[in-house]
């Protein structure tokens, strides 16, 4: 079970890679491409001007005709594309229930499984909302662009092979408080996605044309991504309070206090507040929403130091990474 878990791990990353692919041919031949807009461009052709040089000028308009049919091809490599994320979800469930099996536990006792978590509720997530809403279909590259890079550093660098439960994690707070984070962290993960994009979006609205401002033209609207960042964040905060406040009764049964600044909590609450700071700046009408969006991309930046670099860097109580 253990061998099948890794091989579906690589199935999976290999299949969102596909789905970038797909994503990436409906940028190119979708409605909104470069391509699309090319073929949709008034002619223009030179004609001589006398003895002089060669100048452009604009063809007569033709006569109406029926209207141009739509860009087929963007569109079926869109729906593929969301096709193929369903399939490396699944290959991706399958990475984590045969761990599961082989370990006979949850798989949340150390950083490789709770990545492989954490990265499973975003893809859920994400699968529900682009069913929900096709329109945001465009941003499934981004976030099957996030699913490999988590995936590929989980298989290469946080590895762990199939093993028993610490003994210090065997309680029943374990699920209570573990779920909770790792279903939050998968919805911050996911609102990280459209909070970039959104940023990205604003400024090429502004007039920004350089890299990375030049994929903001075939996202969707600035105003739709910076909603669907508040949205998910005020989803997961709540949760990742309640896990937050779990750990802490869990700390109080296991160690004899509720709070003692170990690295993992300290990074937990750091991670609350600068949340908790995110949603005011949201909710304060004199604060840009640019700023407010900052500060979530910060947040998921605490997020990431909570679980990679506190695990490598530091030691204390929460040493359960097995790295």
């Amino acid at each position: 079970m253990a061998e099948l878990s890794n091989l579906l791990l690589v199935v999976a990353i290999l299949a969102y890679l596909l789905a970038m692919v797909c994503h990436a041919a409906e940028y190119a031949f979708g409605s909104r491409s470069v391509v699309a807009r090319a073929a949709t461009r008034p002619a223009r052709e030179l004609v001589a001007v006398g003895a002089g040089a060669p100048m452009k000028a604009d063809l007569p308009p033709a006569p109406p005709g029926p209207p141009a049919p739509p860009a087929r091809s963007g569109a079926i490599a869109g729906r593929a594309a969301v096709i193929v994320t369903a399939l490396a979800g699944l290959a991706h469930l399958g990475s984590v229930v045969t761990r599961g099996v082989a370990a006979q536990r949850f798989t949340w006792g150390n950083m490789y499984e709770f990545a492989l978590t954490i990265t499973l509720v975003a893809t859920a997530a994400w699968l529900v909302l682009v069913t929900r809403r096709p329109e945001l279909r465009h941003l499934g590259l981004f976030v099957a662009l996030a699913m490999v890079l988590m995936l590929g550093t989980a298989g290469m660098v946080f590895y762990t092979e199939v093993g028993p439960l610490m003994p210090a994690l065997k309680s029943s707070w374990f699920i209570v408080h573990v779920a909770g984070a790792a279903f939050s962290s998968g919805i911050f993960l996911l609102g990280f996605v459209p909070a970039m994009m959104y940023l990205i979006r604003s400024g090429y609205d502004r007039g920004k044309r350089s890299f990375p401002y030049t994929l903001g033209r075939r996202v969707p609207a600035a105003a739709a991504l910076e909603r669907l960042t508040f949205r998910l964040h005020a989803f997961a905060f709540p949760i990742w309070t309640f896990a937050v406040a779990a750990g802490a009764i869990w700390a109080e049964a296991a160690w004899g206090r509720y709070w003692g600044w170990d690295p993992k909590e300290t990074w937990a609450f750091i991670s609350w507040v600068v949340y908790a700071g995110y949603l005011h700046a949201r909710a304060t009408p004199s604060v840009k929403r640019s700023t407010a969006t900052w500060i979530a991309i910060l947040g998921f930046l605490t997020m990431l130091m909570n679980l990679i670099g506190v695990n490598l860097f530091f030691s204390g109580l929460h040493s359960y990474a097995g790295v």
